[in-house]
Order: C-alpha cells, then sequence, then structure tokens
C-alpha cells in the first residue's frame, strides 16, 4: 500500500491527502516531520514533506506526486483528458504553488513561528505577493472550482494555499492580501469543504494542531 508521509499541518501534505482521498486510492498516511539524516535524504533529499513510499521506492515533491498519483491510478480523474485543459491546470497549480504560496511563505516565520522580520523585508515581499496574487487572478476561476466546473488537482492546492496566505498577510501585513486581490477564498473554502474529503483534511489538521499546542504547553510546564 502507498505510505504518503508528512504531518497534516503541511499544505503540500494535505495537498496530495486531499488528492488521494478525491480518488479513492488506499493509502497509509505516516507521520513525520523534517529531518537532515541519512534515511529521509535517501527518500527526500532535501529532508521535506511530503513523499511518498511506492512499491518502486520513494517520490518526493508534490506536483510530481500527484502527476504519478493520476498516472497510476487514472480514474476518477481530477485532470482533464484534454491535453490543452490538463495544461492549463498544471498552469494553475504553478501559480498557486510556486508564484504565491512559496513567495508568502517568506512570511511564515513572523506570521506562525514567534520570528521577527524586518519592515524592508516585509515590505519587499508584499509586493511580490501583490503582483503575484493579481497574476493568480487573471487564471482562477473559481466558478465554482478553481480551474472551471470541475474538481482538479488544481482544487487541492487552491483549497491547503489560499487560506495560509490570506492569514500569513493578514497577521505581517495587515491585511488579506487574498481577499484584497478580488480572491473570494473564504467562500470557495466554505464551497469546498462541503465535500467529505475535504472535511476529514480540515478535521485532521485541526487534530494536529491541537496535538501540537497540548504538547508544547506540556513542554512548557516540565521545563
Amino acid at each position: 500500500m502507498l505510505k504518503l508521509c508528512g504531518f497534516p499541518l503541511s499544505n503540500y501534505h494535505n495537498k496530495i491527502k486531499l488528492g488521494l482521498l478525491e480518488k479513492g486510492v488506499p493509502f497509509e498516511e505516516v507521520l513525520v516531520g523534517w529531518s537532515s539524516d541519512e534515511a529521509r535524504l535517501a527518500k527526500s533529499p532535501l529532508g521535506k514533506v511530503p513523499y511518498i513510499e511506492t512499491e518502486h521506492g520513494a517520490l518526493c515533491e508534490s506536483q510530481v506526486i500527484a502527476e504519478y498519483i493520476e498516472a497510476v491510478h487514472p480514474t476518477p480523474a481530477l485532470m482533464p483528458a484534454d491535453p490543452w485543459q490538463a495544461a492549463k491546470v498544471r498552469e494553475l497549480i504553478t501559480f498557486l504553488d510556486l508564484h504565491v504560496e512559496l513567495c508568502v511563505r517568506q512570511l511564515y516565520p513572523q506570521a506562525f513561528f514567534g520570528g521577527t522580520l524586518s519592515e524592508k523585508f516585509i515590505e519587499r515581499v508584499k509586493a511580490d505577493v501583490v503582483k503575484n496574487l493579481a497574476a493568480l487572478k487573471r487564471l482562477l476561476k473559481l466558478s465554482p472550482y478553481a480551474a472551471g466546473d470541475t474538481f482538479t488537482w488544481a482544487d487541492c492546492s487552491a483549497y491547503v494555499h489560499l487560506p495560509l496566505a490570506g492569514l500569513a498577510t493578514k497577521i505581517v501585513c495587515g491585511e488579506d492580501l487574498v481577499q484584497g486581490a478580488g480572491i473570494d477564498w473564504k467562500t470557495y473554502v466554505k464551497f469546498i469543504e462541503q465535500r467529505p474529503t475535504a472535511q476529514k483534511v480540515a478535521a485532521d489538521r485541526k487534530a494536529d494542531q491541537e496535538r501540537g499546542i497540548a504538547a508544547a504547553k506540556a513542554k512548557a510546564a516540565g521545563g
């Protein structure tokens, strides 16, 4: 059985998890975090999650994993059969993963982990985020799904990335730049969470967050 290795607070982990659940692919979720030990680097050379373990070996990088899963388990399809439409979905995923999430990720140290970023750095990142969100809006359909009228892998990215981008920018920049770009991510997320698969992902993420908070409190009390 395929093993999905990572943790439910990771948006990229949840991107793959949502796709697997949508496809009904049996998998075992193995809870692991980032690591630089040799055993991990043999499976994920940067030590990152998620990665999957298959009968053929390990595979990392979320979009590569998504493409592999789609090829091995083509039904139900999460990519259009038409080559042009499939390419447009991949284009949208690239903007969501690379140009929006990875750009906003620069704000996460201050937004979520107690760090402090310089005002100059924040302003530079904010300018890039605003520019990239304006570009994303040109591609994002939300009619009602990310790429149009059908749930695709683009929704697996949009569902996990847009809320984080909105929250991080609100915390650090003082405003939700996603909403400010005219992307109504809150309505979209509520729509996607009508799906039992998304409800499962959201519940597991919340439970993992609560476990982390409890562990941090226990550690503080013991220290």
